[in-house]
């Protein structure tokens, strides 16, 4: 699902690209989201989110001419071999397509905490949807649950199974080569910005990129633009920690949530670390180049 800001972003990336637009615009709309979470009463939030398969978001985005433009250095989603992955928490999910009930409301995602996870739902257009139970099976996260289960009529087998804990790369980079995307950070998909994060990161790695190729420019020290990459994927993973460590905190009050909830502050801490370490950032981005601060102010 895409939030006003992962729609804004890629809108603006890719500029009057008709597939993207096209796509967008035929994506299943949700408009609320329903909660249930730590005990508290259920309660109903406005949302603005577009339902589009990756793939199908994949196809519609403009791929870049597959001429090597600088075979000194190059951008991959792959980590290099041997690089220390940090994982805050572990909480494995399974996504399960599921067919709605008549009744249930086909434009609202539903959320909800159980004793030792969570469930979310999402409609994705006529009766059908996806199902994602966090730290449980999805029998017993749907037997446990008081407003998923009864909006489904049938669930098929589970499709896929995956870490959703916050990660990332010690050190994304590599003689010649940045890590990027998913490869490079990853965002437990309780706060929804993964995609948006993508999108920063990406234009983020390709200034970045264009810094270490740019032989003009003696003011982009190379060492120095590695460490402001590294630097500006902590300060990306510090934020999306603090904005996760809530959810986790008020989910519930059993060994779990407890877990969840101290893996998360250890993160924020150890993410806090590294930024004091690396001091103030030395650049910024002015339109899709990387300049020293100094020469912005």
């Amino acid at each position: 699902m895409l939030g006003d800001q992962a729609q804004a972003l890629l809108r603006d990336v890719f500029v009057g690209h008709a597939p993207l637009i096209a796509g967008l615009d035929g994506a299943h709309r949700i408009t609320r989201r329903i909660v249930r979470w730590g005990g508290e009463d259920l309660h109903a939030v406005p949302h603005t989110g577009l339902v589009i398969a990756a793939d199908r978001l994949g196809d519609a985005l403009p791929w870049p001419d597959a001429a090597e433009a600088c075979p000194r250095f190059s951008l991959s989603t792959e980590a290099p071999c041997g690089s220390a992955l940090l994982r805050f928490g572990r909480r494995e999910a399974a996504a399960t397509p599921v067919v709605l009930r008549p009744e249930a409301d086909r434009h609202a995602a539903l959320v909800e905490a159980i004793e030792a996870g969570w469930l979310f739902c999402i409609p994705t257009g006529d009766d059908t949807g996806w199902l994602l139970t966090v730290g449980a099976e999805p029998d017993q996260a749907l037997r446990e649950s008081r407003l998923v289960a009864p909006a489904l009529a049938a669930t098929g087998a589970v499709s896929n199974r995956f870490e959703t804990a916050p990660r990332m790369l010690d050190d994304p980079t590599a003689p010649g080569c940045l890590t990027l995307g998913s490869g490079a950070v990853a965002f437990d998909p309780i706060c929804g910005d993964g995609v948006a994060t993508a999108v920063r990161g990406g234009i983020l790695a390709a200034a970045v990129a264009a810094g270490m190729v740019d032989g003009k420019n003696r003011e982009l020290d190379h060492g120095a633009l590695i460490g402001h990459y590294r630097a500006m994927l902590i300060a990306a993973m510090r934020r999306h920690l603090a904005v996760s460590w809530p959810f986790y905190a008020r989910g519930g009050t059993g060994p779990w949530w407890q877990e969840q909830a101290e893996a998360l502050a250890e993160g924020h801490a150890w993410c806090t670390r590294q930024l004091a370490a690396a001091g103030e950032a030395r650049f910024v981005l002015a339109g899709n180049r990387l300049v020293p601060r100094d020469c912005a102010a």
